[in-house]
């Protein structure tokens, strides 16, 4: 998950080696790490300047690929299926702080197995 440490100029290569390097700058400029890449998604994308559909929904799923999530990120009923743990360990590990660096996977799946 070596992405969580990515800087916003890692960010805008690797939309660039996706074929989008009209968009680097919309990564650069909103200063879009890795960290804050975990909650990019078709909802948010605009936001940064990316307003072009087709382009807004291949970025999101190489988003969730290189996430490692295989569900999009947004508002959910509680009578869905359960949630998936990678995506819900990757939004501990986006927030910032002493327990989010420290947090591991390995540690996040005990801590909810034990709740």
């Amino acid at each position: 998950m070596s992405f969580l440490f990515w800087t916003s100029e890692d960010v805008a290569k690797w939309i660039q080696s996706l074929g989008y390097p009209q968009y680097t700058a919309c990564f650069t400029e909103n200063v879009i790490t890795g960290r804050k890449l975990i909650h990019i998604n078709c909802c948010n994308l605009p936001k940064l300047g990316i307003t072009n559909f087709k382009d807004m929904k291949a970025i999101a799923a190489h988003v969730r690929q290189l996430l490692d999530v295989s569900e999009p990120l947004w508002s959910r009923s509680l009578a869905d299926y359960r949630r998936d743990d990678m995506g819900m360990y990757l939004e501990m590990k986006s927030r910032t702080g002493e327990r989010a660096n420290s947090l591991t996977l390995d540690k996040f799946l005990k801590d909810r197995n034990t709740c």
